[in-house]
């Protein structure tokens, strides 16, 4: 099914060139949808973005191209410009890479990070037990989320940063979808506090396994349960 997707735009910062202004409003607030709750294909009313921004379609299709290019919008002919999804095969392939990633942001954060930034890690969970979590899911959920940015954050690693942040709406999506399935919640804090730990510990071969392997198993688990991506 296709739905008209309802942004929630921000008046665009007028330090910037127009032109870059709407960029950067269109994809913070497309980045921010959870473009995997559903099977519902979002399209973008290039009118209604017009409207909203107080700006012609000119600007608005030339933002749409470059998102387009960064792997966030498909234009298709005659139907219109989507929030881009990706398959099964290409979700799975993401998330094999951002295990890569995560686990060299694990590397740095122990040669990088000081101890107060490792430790506002463990800050985050303080507050969930077994009961918590699943009383809480969708708070925890956004939890889980900040929790993977901020071991890119902390790392201090500008490219690293820069090379996930056109993976981050796709596996910010994926796992919100999948944290309530299959008890991966509870694991989730377990192997978490395990991560932690390690840095902690500036353990590095540790925590680079651990990271890892705490991303691949979100990448097995969307191989044998997810199954209506394609």
């Amino acid at each position: 099914m296709v739905t008209a997707v309802k942004l929630h735009l921000s008046p665009v910062d007028n330090s910037l060139v127009l032109k870059d202004r709407i960029y950067l409003e269109l994809k913070r607030a497309i980045t921010s949808i959870n473009i995997y709750k559903d099977n519902d294909e979002h399209r973008l009313d290039k009118r209604q973005l017009s409207a909203e921004l107080g700006v012609s379609r000119t600007p608005i299709r030339e933002a749409l191209c470059r998102l387009e290019n960064e792997g966030f919008v498909n234009n298709i002919p005659r139907r219109g410009a989507f929030v881009a999804r990706k398959t099964k095969k290409e979700l799975i392939e993401m998330i094999t890479v951002w295990a890569a990633l995560e686990s060299m942001a694990a590397r740095l954060i122990i040669e990088n990070a000081s101890a107060d930034e490792i430790a506002s890690l463990r800050h985050m969970f303080a507050n969930y037990d077994d009961d918590a979590v699943y009383a809480h899911i969708d708070e925890y959920s956004e939890t889980n989320i900040r929790f993977h940015q901020a071991l890119f954050n902390i790392s201090h690693c500008d490219l690293l940063n820069k090379m996930t942040e056109n993976l981050f709406i796709h596996m910010r999506s994926i796992r919100m979808r999948t944290i309530s399935e299959d008890n991966r919640a509870r694991r989730s804090i377990i192997d978490h506090i395990h991560i932690i730990e390690a840095l902690e510990n500036r353990d590095v071969e540790l925590a680079e396994r651990l990271t890892r392997q705490h991303t691949l198993n979100l990448a097995k688990h969307v191989e044998q349960f997810v199954e209506d991506l394609d």
